[in-house]
């Protein structure tokens, strides 16, 4: 009921009365009074008037069930969302309840993490109140070996969230965000499946949004939309856009299997497109100019004898020749 009490306070700029909410919730108005209570203790401005009844007047930066369900107007992705303030991993919680039955686009969001997990098993840096820590399970009626494209459309999503608010902002192939040659964002796909079936897959997503600091071991190379801008930003807001932006790239992608359909727009937002990389993958060790993806989501390498070779995300390393980038 408390996200319904907010889904119909934000949708009028005028006064919403405590009659109305009676009457569309099926509720008392003690009820009513309660939840309004219970937002203010959250943080919620609301504004009462005798005779008039509530107004929002300013929102916390919560990123709780309520708020999202209140802001959401995505067709299926975040339908259904976990909130917990703390967890081990969002993925982790993401796959018990895909085992336990839980619906394609079901969203699972945490306020920090205890344990947050990124590629390679290195711990992602999940403070309390400061980052977007969430993970959406899917269900696609694809191949498995189509799974890890999912990684870059869900790359292109965020990344149109962050650039919408900050200059500067590239993907880093295949899926970490950059701003200013630092990453503000990782993204982890994992998968449960058959040879010929996917049960499920989860794509764990970390944006450091107004994260102020950073353990020594990556200050270096970690950074937030915050440190980037000097600017704050409501996280609730952040993620409804990724999350529609996705929606239509996730359908986009369906549609063809490949990314045949967003290659073109992935490259251009890709930080080492034409630029020259190190690749280091099984042992060997080579390097070349970037010449964006394919439509399988492999990038396209030309060493200097000219060959063109695909690398295949997964263990291996993508850099440039100077840096992280």
């Amino acid at each position: 009921m408390k996200g319904r009490i907010l889904k119909c306070l934000r949708e009028t700029d005028d006064y919403v009365s405590g009659q109305q909410l009676c009457q569309e919730l099926k509720v008392s108005r003690t009820a009513v009074w309660k939840v309004m209570n219970q937002l203010k203790e959250e943080g919620y401005m609301i504004e009462a008037v005798k005779n008039r009844g509530y107004r929002l007047v300013r929102t916390p930066d919560l990123v709780t069930a309520d708020e999202l369900n209140s802001i959401l107007k995505t067709s299926w992705a975040g339908k259904t969302v976990i909130y917990e303030e703390k967890l081990v991993s969002t993925n982790q919680t993401a796959k018990v309840l895909a085992e336990q039955g839980a619906g394609h686009g079901t969203l699972v969001v945490a306020e920090r993490q205890t344990a947050g997990k990124g590629r390679r098993g290195r711990e992602w840096h999940s403070p309390k109140g400061s980052g977007i820590w969430m993970s959406i399970l899917l269900r696609p009626d694809i191949r498995p070996d189509k799974a890890s494209m999912l990684t870059l459309v869900a790359a292109m999503a965020v990344y149109d969230a962050i650039s919408s608010r900050i200059q500067g902002c590239s993907i880093k192939w295949p899926n970490d965000i950059i701003i200013d040659g630092r990453k503000v964002c990782g993204i982890l796909t994992e998968m449960s499946s058959e040879p010929d079936h996917i049960h499920y897959v989860v794509i764990g997503i970390g944006i450091n949004v107004n994260t102020e600091d950073f353990p020594e071991d990556i200050a270096g190379v970690a950074a937030s939309m915050h440190t980037a801008s000097g600017q704050y930003f409501k996280r609730s807001e952040m993620i409804t856009d990724v999350l529609q932006t996705f929606e239509i790239y996730y359908d986009r992608f369906m549609e063809t299997s490949d990314l045949s359909e967003l290659m073109e727009e992935y490259n251009k937002r890709l930080i080492n497109y034409g630029q020259r990389v190190y690749i280091e993958e099984r042992g060997r060790k080579y390097d070349g100019i970037a010449e964006g993806i394919d439509r399988e989501g492999c990038l396209l390498v030309r060493r200097d004898d000219g060959m063109v070779v695909q690398v295949i995300s997964g263990e291996v390393s993508v850099r440039g020749v100077l840096g992280y980038v």
